[in-house]
Parts: structure tokens; C-alpha cells; sequence
């Protein structure tokens, strides 16, 4: 079926692009002027796309911890104003710019912020999902073809990109190697889901089974039970781990997270919490560290056993510290990885994982837990600070 949103029914959108077709649009944007200060809905002007760029128009966007680090300017190197933030969001294609064929008018897609040009050493490597041109860059603000904004405030002041993507905006210009259409004949996935993918599920669950290649019957432990944690537990529990411990000091979280897959549950700040190690016989095959806090993850390694046991990084770790692990215990056979995207390369397989949550392989509706009017920006980003909500999801 298609999905249940589209005007037509057909798997297209009518946006009657003829009338906006190589304009500039006038439209809402949540820009942010300064590190910690609210968000400013505004209306904008968002130029037509370029060469090789793609303009869609958001139809949902959620909000996810890297914008939340961002718009607090955690990373001094990240800090440009002002700035459209944003990076997980579904939307349809209203233009291309001269020379994108795989994507026209009306297609379904979600941006990605770590893109894939198909052409690059990077790309052509079956080992990574990096691309040489259009990967994940928090420092970049400009388009990549030249070096310009596709923003500019009402007076012509430029507005910066953030994260090849900048989702918070009706509309939006992108890299088409950043954008990737979605199949909607095979699935009955809203396209509310589908903002999910642009990062937070399709980043754990992938962890879980491109980074870790989880097994069945095996033991896994998740540092950290927000959105990408739990998308790690439910990548987990969808390829057959017979123990799943969930570690996070909130203790609201625990219910949602056993829904997910979570067989057991430790609060750090219990006084007499369980360890790991005792509860599965000397560590977990596989530990996700999903905060960012250098001391967690220090406590994911160790909490692996010894001799194949596998940690992997997701949380955004700001912090100049280094790695809180010495090298001799790397010796004891239990190793250490980052990864980004959950391992997927974009364009040619998110589609078949989108797939995939449509056939209920990965369960998808439990993330959304708020829905608010776009407007209403600044109250998601306090429900997600105090630890309310898992996605709030912002429509237009």
C-alpha cells in the first residue's frame, strides 16, 4: 500500500512544483541566533537547489540529542549563527537542481546527514559507509557545490546548514546525495515512521546489526536507554539476544525500554546494583555506548568479556578527553569500535531497511512518544532535556 498520508494515494505528492519550480520560497524555519537561546520561528527565504541539489518540503521532523548538543554550542567548533539545526525528518521533493536523475517531483525521502555519492573511494569500499564528499561534518555550513547558503533571513542575511540536512524548516536544500527516496508499494509504513530513519533507529538498530552483527542467543548490555539505545535493545531482540540489560539512571525509562526488548535493568545509582559481569557470566558479547560520557563508556568496555567481547561507540563524545582505556587491556581480546549511521550506506540500503520496518522486522511506533505543532519547537527541546520524551515529532 501506499503511504496513508499521500494526497493522491499513488506514492507521490501534488505540490504543483510549477509554481515554485526555480523561486525562492518564502516559508517558516526555527533558526537559532545563539548557543542555549530559544529557537525563532520565522519566515525565511529558501533559494531554489543548485546543481546536483535537491529542495523538499518537510513534512514532519523530530528532534534527536546531536541537535540538542548543538543548539546548546557544547562544541565551540560547531557554533555559526545564525543557524537552521535539524536532521531527522521525512518529507517530498518539490525541485531538483540540474543534473540529480535519480529523484523528481513529489518522491517520498528522508535527508541523511552522512550522504553517499556512489563514486568515491569511500563508497565503493563494502567496509564503510563514509563518503569521501558528503559525510557526516559537524563544522560544515555551506553547500558543498559552492561554498554558499541556501538560507538567507528576509533582509538577505545568510542562514547557515547544519549537518548536510538543516530539517528544522518548511523547506530545505540538500546535497542529492544526501537525499534518499523510499520504496511505498511494499510497506505500510506512515511518514511519521519514516523520519525515524533519517537517524536515531535506523543509527542503533544498524549498530546492533551491521556494526556488532549480533547473534542469536547472545548477551548485549546498552549504556544509555534514549531513542538510539533503545533502537540498539530493539535491533537486539530482532536478531534473537537471549539477554538484553538495559543501563540508564532514569528509572522511567525502564518500562518503555522492557517493551523494546530490555530482559534487565541497572540504575548506576543504585547502591546495590547488580554487576554485569556477574549477571552473564563474565560479560556481555556485545556493550553499546549511547551517552557520550567518557566514564560510561569506560564502564561499557569493561562490562564486555574478555577475550570477544565487542563495544561499540554511538554516543557524541564533545569532550576533548581521550579514550578512558588503557592499551594493555586491549590485550584481553575484548575490542572497541565507533560507528556512524549504524554501519548503513544511504542511498542503496536504507530503502531495504525501511522495508524491513514495514514488515515488522523493527517495530517502529514506540518511539514517537510527543507529537506538537512545529511551532511549538522550543517546548520538544524541553521534553527532551527533562527526559520526557523519546521523539517528539514536529509537523507543519
Amino acid at each position: 500500500m501506499a503511504y496513508p498520508e499521500m494526497a493522491n494515494g499513488n506514492g507521490s505528492w501534488s505540490l504543483k512544483p510549477s509554481k515554485t519550480k526555480g523561486k525562492s520560497i518564502t516559508c517558516k524555519a526555527a533558526v537559532a541566533y545563539g548557543p542555549g537561546k530559544p529557537f525563532v520561528v520565522e519566515e525565511i527565504i529558501v533559494h531554489p537547489p543548485q546543481k546536483m541539489e535537491v529542495r523538499i518540503k518537510i513534512l514532519y521532523t523530530s528532534i534527536c540529542h546531536t541537535d540538542l548538543s548543538a543548539w546548546r554550542g557544547e562544541n565551540e567548533a560547531q557554533r555559526a549563527y545564525p543557524r537552521i539545526l535539524g536532521h531527522e525528518a521525512s518529507g517530498i521533493v518539490e525541485s531538483v537542481g540540474e543534473g540529480v536523475s535519480e529523484l523528481k517531483e513529489g518522491d517520498v525521502v528522508v535527508p541523511i546527514f552522512n550522504g553517499e555519492c556512489g563514486e568515491c573511494c569511500y563508497c565503493t569500499c563494502e567496509k564503510s559507509n563514509m563518503c569521501e564528499r558528503f559525510g557526516v561534518n559537524p563544522m560544515k555550513k555551506v553547500m558543498e557545490g559552492d561554498g554558499t547558503t541556501r538560507f538567507s533571513t528576509l533582509n538577505d542575511k545568510p542562514i547557515f546548514h547544519f549537518l548536510n540536512t538543516s530539517t528544522f524548516s518548511e523547506y530545505t536544500v540538500l546535497d542529492s546525495a544526501c537525499v534518499v527516496k523510499l520504496p511505498h508499494s511494499d510497506h505500510n509504513l506512515s511518514l511519521k515512521n519514516l523520519t525515524l530513519l533519517s537517524c536515531g533507529v535506523s543509527t542503533g538498530v544498524g549498530a546492533a546489526w551491521n556494526t556488532a552483527n549480533v547473534h542469536s542467543g547472545s548477551s548485549v548490555a546498552v549504556f544509555g536507554l534514549g531513542a538510539v539505545g533503545l533502537a540498539v535493545a530493539e535491533g537486539a531482540r530482532a536478531r534473537g539476544a537471549s539477554k538484553i540489560v538495559g543501563v540508564d539512571i532514569n528509572p522511567d525509562k525502564f518500562i518503555k525500554a522492557q517493551a523494546m526488548g530490555v530482559t534487565d535493568f541497572i540504575n548506576p545509582k543504585d547502591k546495590e546494583k547488580p554487576r554485569i559481569r556477574e549477571m552473564t557470566d563474565g560479560g556481555v558479547h556485545y556493550s553499546f555506548e549511547c551517552t557520550g560520557n567518557s566514564d560510561v563508556l569506560r564502564d561499557s568496555f569493561l562490562s564486555a568479556h574478555e577475550g570477544w567481547g565487542l563495544t561499540v561507540v554511538l554516543g557524541i563524545h564533545s569532550s576533548p578527553k581521550l579514550l578512558p582505556i588503557h592499551p594493555m587491556e586491549l590485550f584481553d581480546g575484548r575490542q572497541i569500535v565507533g560507528s556512524v549511521f549504524g554501519g548503513f550506506k544511504g542511498k542503496s540500503q536504507l530503502p531495504h531497511f525501511a522495508t524491513q520496518c514495514g514488515h515488522g522486522v523493527v517495530k517502529l511506533d514506540n518511539f514517537i512518544t510527543h507529537e506538537l505543532p512545529f511551532e511549538e519547537i522550543n517546548q520538544a527541546f524541553d521534553l527532551l532535556i527533562a527526559g520526557k520524551s523519546l521523539r517528539c515529532l514536529l509537523h507543519f
